[in-house]
């Protein structure tokens, strides 16, 4: 087994491409982002829906993909009222959170970034086993994690949802959440295989889903529910990010939502 099978990572280049291509905010030191951060979240997934043609040949394409979306929803759905029978990712949610919102927050790049190769200044450095060998990670923290969580703590129930293995993510988890905040954690094995990615499908976990949210920096992770998402810049080193320290007071404002599909259309919007 690779050492890249174990961690899911964004790649450096892959997030520039994003940023220059407005696919993902890029936050300023010096400014918080506000209401500006979900406009480049519509214009992803709205772009694939412009430019199409009148022909014959291609409105035959658009109907036999049009059918295979159909039929797509169609399994999620089923597979949501499946999940709901009693099989959900989620235990039910305990006392103190009755009446929070859900958060899944993504690990890798978006909380801290791990590498093989020996850092300097790591926070972490996590032993992982593979193929009776054991290596050593190094794990950087973000910038304001640490407030971060805690502030997420105290207003919602947070779920630490990640692509990687639990073996790596396990313990880098202990680590990085000391007070307990996760209330559970869901690993790669929970996610569903969908074209390639490993997408994190938020009809599985058993909550409402107008009331959760998703911290990712991987778009391609939420395609199944985009209206949740709280989009996220992947991190790797710079030490002057602020981009969770801007996020605080917007899901401040957001925790107290009815419906966050409302919330975050106003938000989104101009």
């Amino acid at each position: 087994m690779e050492h890249g099978s174990i961690i899911t990572q964004a790649r450096r280049e892959d997030a520039l491409v994003l940023t220059k291509q407005g696919l993902v905010s890029k936050s300023s030191p010096k400014k918080p982002r506000g209401r500006n951060i979900f406009k480049a979240l519509f214009c992803c997934f709205g772009a694939q829906h412009v430019g199409q043609s009148s022909s014959s040949t291609e409105l035959s394409a658009y109907k036999e993909e049009a059918n295979t979306i159909a039929k797509s929803d169609l399994l999620q759905c089923l597979q949501y009222q499946f999940y709901q029978i009693g099989t959900c990712l989620l235990p039910e949610v305990t006392e103190e959170d009755q009446g929070r919102i859900c958060v899944v927050i993504d690990l890798d790049e978006t909380l801290v970034h791990s590498s093989f190769k020996p850092i300097n200044n790591a926070d972490f450095i996590v032993p992982v086993e593979i193929e009776g060998t054991t290596h050593q990670v190094y794990v950087l923290k973000r910038p304001y994690v640490d407030e971060f969580l805690r502030r997420m703590g105290e207003l919602f129930e947070c779920v630490l949802f990640t692509a990687s293995l639990a073996k790596y993510a396990d313990p880098v988890t202990d680590l990085l959440d000391r007070c307990g905040v996760f209330r559970a954690r869901l690993f790669r094995e929970s996610c569903v295989f969908h074209q390639g990615c490993y997408v994190k499908d938020l009809s599985r976990l058993g909550r409402d889903l107008r009331k959760t949210l998703i911290l990712d920096n991987s778009p391609a992770s939420y395609i199944f529910h985009p209206e949740n998402a709280v989009p996220v810049q992947s991190w790797f080193d710079d030490m002057a990010d602020t981009e969770l320290l801007n996020l605080i007071p917007i899901f401040e404002e957001l925790s107290g939502a009815e419906d966050v599909y409302t919330s975050l259309g106003q938000l989104r919007a101009p």
